[in-house]
């Protein structure tokens, strides 16, 4: 269908009826810098379709281009004109392939801006995720006049009730909160036509399952239901056959799982780790950083130790309260530090296209996690390193994780060629989407807040705690794209 549909959009340009050729509106776009980094085929082995070809509104396409994407992404490519035709879909690619936005931009396109109704439920497993995909929808749809509201647990319910009294047009949130306002009346889902799911396995876990459901019931019954998703397991297969009517089904998976990720292994005494740790960051040139341990207390050792190493470094984890990690998350995101100490809070479609480095520090237990963490470099299409310490208690995970993921992890060679990893000119990495600008701080927090989950160094030897902007050494001075790392 996906094949039939491109060769017809090949001959399609029209954009709010303008015809083919006319591109005088692009003229006047603020348009970013263009990305000169090397893409993996899981990005650029694309089909040849334009954006144009889609038939979207003209003001759809400007918050498209001035958002940096140039040309439809594989996954963008096939589940695009699918989902504007209204058929339910089951997406599974990778993380990092323009996934969100291969359903961000057709729910845009449907979505009326004159009817002050829900039309679009966007359901994620964590509070970052929820955030990154409202940004990513209030900035593609910019010149829409889309009202867009994310909603989580762990903020006030009250807040959210008030809000609800406007129109809102989009709803990004975890399932228990929704659950919530749709239960009370408030959250007015009746005439809902998009139901969308992202990391649509986690969503559908034992722990997530009764409440998708609950939400279910809340949307008309001739709802679109489209889930995106790098794994499907069992629980996937089971909704599919129960709530939705022949799916359109994506699957991009192919030997493209590891692409662009360069993984090694280092075996190493648990009493050395922080001495290992601190040897990567003298010899890797490292643009960011993601650190990943498996329980929250090693999360906050762990940054005590970088911090006396002397490298600044962020650190969450899932029990810091949501204002401080919605700080420590838009910060990293925007360049203040180089690298993040975290537990398995940020592996689920989080997109920080600066990481360049991943680190196991703690060996994850399954495939799944390890997928998803290392998933965190590397980010559309571009090239990552994810190196992983591990002990004599994790050589057998080491092996079911090769093997279930049909993928070798060598052992970490004396000396790693940066080509594998390394931009060229790092400065010249876009920034992520984002509101916030040079300076500006998230609502309702204050430098208390920063301070409390930022750990900071002066670079070489021995550091001092942060105690206000930035940070040398590791973690960089100020705002922007951070230096290359100093040995």
């Amino acid at each position: 269908m996906a094949d039939q549909l491109a060769d017809k959009l090949k001959a399609t340009q029209i954009s709010d009826g303008l015809p083919t050729g006319n591109d005088d509106w692009k003229k006047s776009l603020n348009l970013p810098a263009k990305d000169n980094r090397q893409q993996t085929e899981d990005v650029t082995n694309t089909k040849g379709l334009e954006f144009e070809n889609f038939a979207l509104k003209r003001d759809l396409l400007m918050g498209i281009f001035e958002a940096g994407f140039e040309k439809p992404s594989p996954i963008q490519e096939e589940a695009i004109p699918v989902a504007l035709t209204g058929r339910d879909i089951l997406a599974r690619a990778k993380n990092g392939t323009g996934k969100t936005a291969a359903f961000v931009i057709p729910a845009l396109e449907r979505i009326n801006p004159k009817v002050s109704k829900i039309q679009c439920l966007i359901l994620v497993p964590t509070r970052e995720l929820a955030m990154q995909t409202s940004q990513v929808c209030k900035t593609l749809g910019k010149h829409l006049g889309v009202n867009v509201m994310v909603t989580t647990g762990g903020t006030g319910l009250r807040d959210d009730i008030i809000r609800l009294q406007d129109p809102v047009h989009i709803v990004v949130g975890t399932p228990g909160r929704i659950l919530d306002l749709a239960g009370k009346n408030v959250a007015d889902l009746s005439e809902c036509p998009m139901f969308i799911m992202d990391e649509a396995d986690k969503l559908l876990s034992i722990e997530f399952t009764p409440v998708i459901e609950q939400l279910l019931q809340f949307h008309p019954k001739d709802r679109q239901v489209m889930l995106f998703s790098a794994t499907f397991p069992l629980s996937v297969k089971d909704f599919s056959d129960k709530n939705m009517v022949s799916p359109y089904e994506i699957n991009l998976m192919d030997e493209l799982t590891l692409r662009g990720i360069t993984q090694y292994y280092a075996f190493v005494e648990e009493k050395q780790k922080v001495h290992c740790l601190n040897t990567l960051f003298s010899k890797l040139q490292i643009n960011q950083s993601i650190i990943f341990c498996n329980s929250t207390n090693r999360v906050e050792l762990l940054a005590k130790k970088i911090t006396e190493l002397g490298y600044s470094c962020f650190y969450s984890h899932a029990k810091m309260q949501q204002h401080a990690r919605n700080r420590v998350f838009h910060d990293f995101r925007n360049g203040v530090c180089r690298n993040l100490v975290c537990s398995d809070l940020l592996t689920r479609g989080i997109d920080i296209q600066a990481v360049n480095v991943v680190i196991n520090f703690d060996f994850p237990k399954n495939a799944e996690t390890y997928l998803h963490r290392i998933g965190r470099s590397g980010r559309y299409g571009h090239l990552g390193l994810a190196i992983n310490l591990i002990n004599w208690d994790d050589r057998f995970n080491l092996y079911n994780i090769e093997r279930d993921l049909g993928t070798e992890i060598q052992p970490i060679p004396a000396s790693i060629d940066k080509s594998l990893y390394v931009y060229e000119n790092p400065e010249s990495i876009p920034r992520p989407i984002s509101n916030l600008q040079r300076g500006q701080q998230p609502a309702g927090l204050n430098a208390q807040h920063n301070n409390q989950h930022f750990s900071g160094g002066r670079g070489r030897g021995r550091g001092r705690g942060y105690r206000g902007r930035g940070g040398q050494g590791a973690g960089g001075r100020g705002r922007g794209p951070p230096r290359e790392a100093q040995t």
